[in-house]
């Protein structure tokens, strides 16, 4: 996959420029595209604090009247960091009965099992622990390493949404209550990621460069994710939109109420996570991940663009710990130094390379007749 440089421009707003983003657009202004797609999603997912609440409190109600009687009458993934902390700190202020899964996939650091292990337990919630199967998340590793595409942390994002919905079925329970939010995280070029739904991708990048048979990986493909949507009623919430969320004063909340500690980065909970972002990224794709961060901080007013470039100049990883986690990621995946360079040179290849999840209609031919005989009797009323 060979991406053609643009011209160098850098946003005149934020710190999103042109560096590893070949659809990055600007307006005569020098504002990018991305500022204009933040403020859609604002409009149209964010509320002021009296609308939040009031809409909150509505959601909160809704999901204890269909939780009555049952265990638990919601669920949420807990990584330990700020966004899936902040979570947890809502639904106990809020009253809800969650039930807490982490997805330990052979990653975490020492700092996040404290983390985890603190909230649990000044919350009171339980906690359901999905330990992946190593030799085959390892294999699966190794597999996108060598396919050379971009989105590695596709698979752990894949079995976190898996295991949640699963778990969500098999307890009967309706709300997933997540970490995803406008305010932090709605910048995302599309160059530097891949669906993270897309079980067909996965199944056909390990097929070429898999060797371990993938017999317990949670997939979710299209007809599981409608059976519980659609049969089994489970359907997601991104609760930070209701409430004013602004980072640092939650991490000073958190810190306070519930003992957390920064990790220094975004996901950087996880080892592989902070390997992933501060050296595979920019070293070998030219991707710098804080760029999207921080602009959407920026386009929040949450921090000036001054503060972004500061940011910026500081080194993306820390030397001394980039050296401990170099050593550790590749024992931990078997690789030796001269086989893991040999990766980090490959050619950059596109997730299109690979088969992947069509739309349904092209999956299946026979449904475009059938569709457009659907669509003469029942004309969509405008």
């Amino acid at each position: 996959m060979m991406i053609i440089e643009k011209p160098y421009q850098q946003c005149s707003l934020s710190v999103m420029d042109t560096i590893a983003d070949p659809n990055i657009t600007f307006d005569e202004a020098g504002i990018c595209n991305y500022y204009y797609e933040y403020k859609k999603a604002e409009a149209e997912n964010v509320f002021s604090a009296k609308e939040g609440e009031k809409k909150l409190q509505e959601i909160v109600q809704k999901i204890k009247e269909d939780g009555k009687g049952k265990e638990y009458d919601c669920i949420m993934g807990l990584s330990g960091g700020v966004d899936s902390t902040y979570v947890a700190y809502l639904a106990k202020k809020y009253g809800l009965r969650p039930l807490a899964i982490h997805f330990d996939n052979g990653w975490n650091s020492e700092l996040a099992v404290m983390n985890i292990e603190n909230i649990i337990t000044k919350l009171g919630f339980d906690l359901h622990t999905y330990v992946i199967n190593w030799d085959e998340f390892k294999d699966l590793q190794l597999a996108y390493l060598r396919a050379s595409v971009v989105d590695i942390e596709a698979i752990t994002d894949h079995a976190i949404f898996a295991s949640i919905y699963r778990l969500a079925g098999e307890k009967n329970i309706k709300y997933i209550l997540n970490g995803t939010n406008v305010q932090t995280e709605n910048t995302l070029p599309k160059a530097w990621v891949f669906s993270k739904v897309d079980h067909v991708n996965i199944q056909s990048i390990h097929k070429a460069f898999g060797t371990v048979p993938l017999k317990t990986f949670p997939f979710m493909d299209a007809k599981v994710k409608r059976y519980y949507q659609n049969i089994k009623g489970v359907h997601s919430i991104s609760i930070l939109n209701y409430v004013d969320y602004n980072k640092e004063e939650v991490k000073k909340l958190i810190q306070k109420e519930l003992g957390w500690r920064d990790y220094g980065g975004k996901h950087y909970e996880s080892i592989w996570t902070r390997f992933y972002q501060g050296y595979i990224l920019p070293e070998k794709f030219k991707i710098d991940k804080r760029k999207a961060h921080l602009s959407d901080l920026i386009f929040g007013g949450q921090i000036s663009k001054q503060q972004a470039i500061d940011e910026l100049s500081k080194p993306i990883y820390d030397p001394v710990q980039f050296k401990t986690d170099y050593e550790f990621v590749l024992k931990k995946l078997g690789l030796s130094d001269k086989e893991f360079q040999k990766i980090m040179q490959l050619p950059q290849r596109s997730h299109y390379d690979f088969d992947y999840e069509k739309p349904i209609d092209q999956r299946y031919p026979i449904l475009k007749p059938i569709k457009k005989i659907y669509r003469t009797l029942f004309p969509v009323k405008k």
